[in-house]
């Protein structure tokens, strides 16, 4: 399996280092001035060879507003960051700093509850320790996430109102701006799709969560981003009208809710298009995420 541009193997050999490569071309500077060389490495935040992921930044330039990438798959082992990396580059051509993580799931040994959370936590505020000698501005960050990724990255400006004791308690790292690509924002309503395709979303956060909500309950109301608006963060939602997967209901109802709670929050529904569509680069719509970036978190390099 491909990590990125490197095989799985390779991945698993780099250990807990750093390894680094400049990119040997050059990025489209944000403001369409000077072209950037990009410094890709590949950094963990954890022992485990999951706990892994690509930081891309640019040599030699003030302090860079910050992508983090959060790739989906229904919380189960068996997909990776490789799934963002299209959307990384292209930042990167924009000229934004981008961390795209892998993270251990159901099936993983830790995954799950509360591993999965405990490891984003821990990849957020990896960049706390990565900004000491690196351009990364703490106060611009923008967290995307697709599908199941999509509610570890507004789970991740949830972190500040945790307890001490609940997984992602204390942040060092908190979110200015949070995308959902075809995301699952609403776990308790997740939890109760019966129909085809929506059903395997239903069985999948059963598996994440370690039950119904009506076994664990208190899970629920900590990691269901619905459960805990307002986030405080400005927020862009793009689902598509034909998602099977995880259906577009997850992203009206939860704009609904996110309105009425007061928070900053857009949604744009997308005719036809399918779950896994609005992490093409190609489509259109991702222009959409373009052009909302900058009023967040500022412009690229």
């Amino acid at each position: 399996m491909s990590l990125g541009g490197i095989t799985r193997r390779r991945f698993l050999a780099l250990g807990a280092g750093t390894a680094a490569v400049v990119g040997l071309g050059s990025c489209a500077a944000g403001r369409g001035s000077l072209a950037t060389p990009v410094i890709r490495e590949t950094v963990s935040y954890g022992p485990d060879a999951l706990q892994r992921g690509e930081l891309r930044t640019f040599a030699a330039t003030a302090p860079q507003p910050l992508v983090v990438l959060i790739h989906g798959g229904y919380w189960r082992t068996g997909w990776s960051l490789s799934a963002m990396e299209p959307l990384a580059e292209d930042l990167a051509r924009r000229g934004y700093a981008s961390w795209n993580i892998n993270y251990r799931s159901v099936g993983d040994p830790g995954g799950g509850w509360p591993g999965t959370l405990q490891d984003v936590a821990s990849a957020l505020d990896r960049l706390a320790e990565l900004a000491k000698d690196r351009p990364l501005d703490l106060e611009r960050v923008a967290v995307i996430g697709h599908s199941a990724g999509a509610q570890l990255a507004f789970w991740t400006a949830i972190r500040s109102r945790l307890s001490a004791g609940q997984p992602g308690a204390e942040p060092t790292v908190k979110p200015a701006a949070l995308v959902s690509l075809s995301g699952v924002l609403d776990l308790a309503a997740a939890s109760i799709y019966r129909d085809a395709d929506a059903g395997e979303l239903s069985r999948a956060t059963a598996e994440f969560l370690g039950g119904s909500p009506d076994q664990v309950p208190e899970r629920y109301r900590t990691a269901s981003p619905i459960a805990q608006l307002p986030l405080d963060a400005a927020q862009l939602l793009l689902h598509g009208s034909a998602d099977s997967k995880v259906p577009p209901e997850q992203a009206r109802n939860y704009h609904t809710a996110a309105e009425r709670a007061g928070d900053p929050v857009r949604m744009v529904e997308l005719p036809g298009v399918d779950h896994f569509d609005t992490i093409r680069r190609e489509k259109v719509w991702w222009e959409e995420v373009i052009r909302w970036l900058p009023d967040q978190i500022g412009r690229g390099v």
